[in-house]
């Protein structure tokens, strides 16, 4: 897909992608790999000295440390702040009553917070979920949303969504390789 003139990609796992990723970024600059699943913190070093977005930025703790090792290594990365948008209990991300403060808390800490993201509830309710977060990303004056994957990506892009996760839709089936 590099040849072709693709230029982003997502991975789920921080380990993976090292795996993956680390010579082939080395000889495509141009290239852009964005963190789409969670990040552990013990994980940061090494997710920020090859992301370039992270998707799953989603508590006080990640952003403080996040904070504290671009500071140190004088390296940054682009954060999208991702949201529970349907209040679920088995899923990360900071509830919508929360969210401003957050931001607020992330942009003390000099990240750069681009954007919003979520994963929506498997109710089939996905048009409300996403008008949601339209909603908070404009009040919060944001530019991007990363929302929609292989099954609803066009009902996200009717919702502005500027960055998609469809890679099944393009790649078939996870490999259990890793």
């Amino acid at each position: 897909m590099i040849d072709y003139g693709h230029k982003d990609f997502g991975e789920n796992k921080v380990q993976e992608a090292i795996e993956k990723w680390t010579t082939i970024k080395n000889n495509n600059v141009d290239l852009n790999l964005h963190l789409i699943g969670k990040l552990q913190t013990n994980k940061i070093k090494f997710a920020l000295k090859l992301f370039d977005y992270i998707h799953s930025l989603d508590s006080e703790k990640l952003a403080k440390k996040i904070s504290d090792y671009q500071e140190r290594n004088n390296i940054s990365a682009k954060f999208f702040i991702q949201v529970n948008i349907g209040n679920e209990e088995q899923k990360s991300g900071i509830s919508q009553n929360q969210l401003d403060e957050f931001y607020n808390f992330c942009k003390k800490l000099n990240l750069n917070v681009i954007g919003l993201m979520c994963i929506p509830p498997i109710d089939g309710n996905n048009k409300l979920y996403f008008k949601k977060m339209l909603d908070l990303k404009n009040n919060l004056g944001l530019n991007e949303l990363s929302m929609g994957m292989s099954s609803d990506y066009i009902e996200a892009l009717s919702y502005s969504a500027t960055y998609l996760r469809i890679g099944s839709g393009i790649f078939g089936q996870r490999s259990t390789k890793f």
